[in-house]
């Protein structure tokens, strides 16, 4: 094929001296296929991809105490991280302090305790917020976390505007696949709103919610994974649209999450699809006139559940194939799980080789020097047809029974997503679906793996510095900013995020917050079994 190359990109060459255009393909184009950075983005959603920025690399990172992920965090902007990922732990997920009675035997197991701003604080210590983006994997809790972080950056000075990161914020997949739901649909629904609603005022360059396919990890297959991660998406925009805001007030910082797997080619073919079904959608449903609310903006993780307890050196494997398939396929934003994350939090060695992962396919393979380096092939360009036509059933399926909110509530995607969990265990065990390892070329004996221990002690030290913040504090001002915070709850047409803002930056605890808004909403209790 004759190339095409697009103006004032760098010239790129193998390392034997070959030259590499930066785009390859015909004169005139296939509209269904088009241009990168051009509508309907299955090539990629900027011009000149990662020839003008390449993937922003992120460890998902987090555990114990607030100064044992400061230092994390350090370490691996010091190895080269260009943005961090905040794992949080299931405390603070759930809407718990550290000291509470549930919490017991959970702090900084999964991810970083936080309580309070004092130790949003220390986590930042000395990271200049101006100059990194941060994601945050939280969901019932995410505008309190975001309050947060907004408190910390206005602490450095940096202005609103500058802060830059990302909340998950995806309640819809909490009911669908995950669990980690505090409040009930509705209630859920309107605290993800009102954070959308809050950024696209204030905060301009924080993505207010990463909609997330977890059902993926939970048993769905690359289409259901898919479809029921675009339905999500659907439902959240429909949210706002009846909230009074404009399609393009919000759509340009919805963002997007998923997990890859070692399915190389299906993989890559996922996420072109994916990209042309959202813009159609954006579009030519909602009316969108910003080509940015057309744009599909993804992160994604390599790893979860693809991950393997036996012979765990042999994940690297499978994370550097998922992470050409990320690059292949032109997402955003990456974090490669680590080769002992089926036992516990990454050592610093485990961490530190993911991270290498994703240099090493940026920096040592021509995989970033030309611009969706797979199209054109038959096999890829049948898969990404045949991928979109799948989604779009499922899509159709969901909407013709009422949307994915209904859907969710009367457990039609639960039963779906379990389904193919048992069809994949029962082929695993049968051997039909081959895991190296695990059920093909299995090792008589596995050498033992160092991993990484949490510090019980950490944990009551924990639970003290929350009940000493608690005396320490101006207990006045924080029942003054609770009450406010419950009464503004109780108003429908209230946005939340301001009250949730002020009882934060007078110290009340996540705990606190939480409590305050379960009075109102009550909480999530499944209707039946699915």
């Amino acid at each position: 094929m004759p190339k095409r190359e697009p103006k004032e990109l760098p010239p790129q060459h193998t390392r034997s001296g070959t030259p590499i255009a930066p785009l390859y393909g015909p004169e005139k184009p296939d509209s269904k296929i088009g241009k990168p950075g051009e509508y309907p983005f299955t090539r990629g959603i900027y011009p000149s991809m990662y020839l003008g920025k390449m993937w922003t690399m992120r460890q998902y990172a987090g555990f114990g105490t607030p100064e044992e992920t400061n230092r994390r965090f350090r370490y691996l902007l010091e190895s080269g991280q260009t943005g961090l990922s905040v794992a949080l732990d299931l405390p603070t997920q759930l809407g718990y302090d550290s000291d509470a009675p549930e919490a017991l035997g959970e702090v900084g197991k999964v991810g970083v305790a936080i309580d309070s701003l004092a130790d949003m604080e220390t986590i930042f210590q000395n990271i200049p917020l101006d100059k990194v983006s941060t994601s945050f994997t939280i969901n019932g809790t995410a505008p309190i976390l975001l309050a947060m972080y907004q408190a910390v950056a206005a602490k450095q000075g940096v202005p609103y505007e500058r802060i830059a990161g990302t909340i998950q914020n995806d309640l819809l997949k909490e009911f669908g696949a995950r669990g980690a739901w505090i409040f009930p649909i509705a209630p859920s629904l309107r605290l993800c709103v009102d954070a959308i609603a809050y950024c696209a005022e204030k905060l301009p360059r924080f993505n207010p919610i990463s909609i997330a396919s977890h059902f993926r990890d939970a048993g769905a297959n690359p289409a259901e994974e898919a479809a029921y991660t675009l339905a999500d998406g659907v439902a959240y925009v429909k949210a706002c649209l009846e909230r009074g805001l404009g399609v393009d007030q919000f759509a340009p910082r919805l963002s997007f999450f998923f997990y890859t797997y070692v399915n190389f080619f299906e993989e890559v073919a996922k996420y072109r699809a994916m990209r042309r079904i959202w813009a159609r959608l954006m579009k030519e449903r909602f009316g969108a006139e910003n080509p940015d609310s057309w744009r599909l903006r993804i992160a994604c993780v390599c790893g979860g559940h693809s991950l393997t307890k036996a012979e765990p050196l042999n994940n690297i494997a499978r994370t550097t194939i998922e992470t050409m398939a990320v690059a292949c396929a032109g997402l955003q934003s990456v974090f490669t799980a680590a080769y002992d994350e089926a036992f516990a939090i990454p050592t610093e060695l485990a961490a530190r080789t993911a991270l290498r992962v994703q240099q090493i396919v940026a920096y040592e393979t021509d995989v970033a020097k030309t611009i969706d380096p797979l199209a054109g092939s038959y096999f890829v360009e049948a898969l990404t047809d045949e991928m979109e036509s799948a989604i779009t059933g499922i899509m159709d399926q969901i909407e013709e029974r009422g949307g994915m909110v209904r859907c969710l509530e009367d457990g039609w995607v639960q039963r779906r997503i379990a389904e193919r969990a048992f069809e994949y265990q029962r082929d695993l065990d049968a051997g039909k679906v081959p895991v190296v390892g695990v059920n093909v070329f299995k090792a008589d004996k596995e050498e033992p793996l160092q991993i990484h221990r949490v510090d019980e002690a950490a944990e009551r030290a924990k639970a003290d510095s929350v009940r000493a913040l608690r005396k320490s504090r101006d207990q006045a001002t924080v029942e003054a900013a609770l009450t406010a915070l419950e009464s503004a709850a109780r108003d429908e047409g209230k946005n939340l995020m301001t009250p949730i803002y002020d009882a934060v930056m007078a110290y009340a605890t996540v705990g606190e917050i939480t409590d305050r808004l379960r009075r109102v909403f009550g909480v999530y209790t499944p209707s039946r079994v699915f």
